[in-house]
């Protein structure tokens, strides 16, 4: 079966909507995301307008910049993977590898405010098969470029 142009956009849309509501699922239930967890929403939400926009405009120009929505969160949960792994360090607002306690005031240190709201980057909340949302994501992001791809390259 060969797909249209405009089932794969919508596919491809489709696939970044569901990894956005299953992204906000977890966080229902209780998973609150950390600084680069949300990164990796910005390009699923702008994959989503670009479909939308490819539909409407039929130009080759949206699906390759949904592709490149893809690759780039693809590349944020590549990453934040490596944060989680310790194969490198990650951004110290969200990280164990920051500058600690130097950039805090005395303040900072004695409220209790900020213990509930800070997530770090570098431990994993969940994990299925051994690989973390972060990995999942990447995973996924990389096979709707793949799509993404694939409806570039049909005719309008």
């Amino acid at each position: 079966m060969i797909m249209t142009r405009n089932t794969l956009v919508v596919l491809a849309a489709a696939g970044s909507a569901a990894l956005l509501l299953g992204a906000f699922g977890f966080q229902i239930i209780g998973y609150a995301p950390c600084k680069m967890c949300l990164w990796q929403r910005w390009p699923h939400a702008a994959a989503i307008a670009i479909g939308g926009l490819a539909l409407v405009w039929k130009t080759r120009a949206l699906p390759w910049l949904g592709a490149l929505a893809m690759l780039i969160t693809a590349g944020i949960g590549l990453f934040h993977t490596g944060v989680e792994r310790r194969w490198w360090d990650g951004p110290s607002s969200c990280s164990g590898g920051g500058d600690g306690l130097r950039g805090m005031s005395g303040s900072d240190l004695l409220s209790t405010d900020i213990v509930d709201r800070v997530v770090m980057c570098d431990e994993v909340a969940w994990e299925f098969l051994t690989l973390s949302m972060a990995s999942w994501n990447m995973l996924a992001s990389l096979a709707l470029a793949v799509v993404w791809v694939l409806a570039a390259r049909r005719p309008a």
